[in-house]
């Protein structure tokens, strides 16, 4: 299992670090990413901190702790500046908060998102198949949501990535400890969205590949 979009008492999640690792390691995770929630007023506090995190629990832990971080409610903009200073100071895993339709989340934020430095676009909404093409050439996932709320698209997300080849992501966006995913909750998650077993499985895959490109945090 790999989730890539979570959050820690550092923005809106109840865990710290160690504990929020510690509770994916026991469900056999091969490694989770710790995004929170960032504008340009914390990006540089929250990133070193994290890298200083996984460092340490990297050399002890068998759940590898990536080091993301979510751009949330940023105007459009300013996202691409902000995905490049994430990326100075170290992040892996960049995640943009996608045009949720549960949030009122700046219109043109997906597209603005899509054209910049980023790896993941979380709950992307009702995402146009012209922005979904352009996730598929650049390789950015986009996610089908564990989170209540979040994932009222997801099917239509599914039904847009298959029609454009644009590549998938199933991710909890946990703030808690209840919210974790185990994998038998994140295969009904991607069936429920529409997706064969097969994709799914191919959903897994693409996740682990993104992971194992990314530079480890030693």
């Amino acid at each position: 299992m790999i989730d890539l979009h979570s959050h820690t008492f550092f923005s809106d999640g109840a865990l710290v670090p160690s504990e929020h690792v510690r509770r994916v390691e026991i469900l056999g995770y091969e490694a989770i990413a710790i995004t929170d929630h960032a504008d340009s007023s914390n990006i540089h506090l929250l990133i070193p901190n994290l890298i200083k995190v996984a460092r340490a629990l990297n050399a002890v832990n068998t759940t590898q702790l990536i080091v993301g971080v979510e751009l949330t409610h940023v105007p459009p903009a300013l996202i691409a500046p902000l995905a490049t200073q994430s990326r100075a100071l170290g992040a892996q895993l960049i995640v943009v908060h996608g045009e949720t339709p549960v949030e009122p989340v700046l219109p043109g934020t997906n597209r603005a998102a899509l054209e910049a430095d980023i790896d993941l676009l979380a709950h992307p909404g009702f995402i146009t198949e012209e922005e979904a093409a352009i996730a598929a050439r650049r390789g950015i996932l986009l996610e089908l949501s564990g989170r209540k709320g979040h994932s009222l698209t997801n099917g239509h997300v599914a039904k847009i990535a298959e029609k454009t080849g644009a590549l998938l992501a199933i991710n909890a966006d946990a703030h808690g400890p209840g919210d974790f995913l185990t994998a038998e909750m994140a295969e009904k998650v991607g069936l429920g969205a529409g997706l064969s077993k097969e994709r799914y499985l191919q959903v897994r895959r693409d996740m682990a590949r993104l992971v194992g490109k990314l530079k480890a945090i030693a």
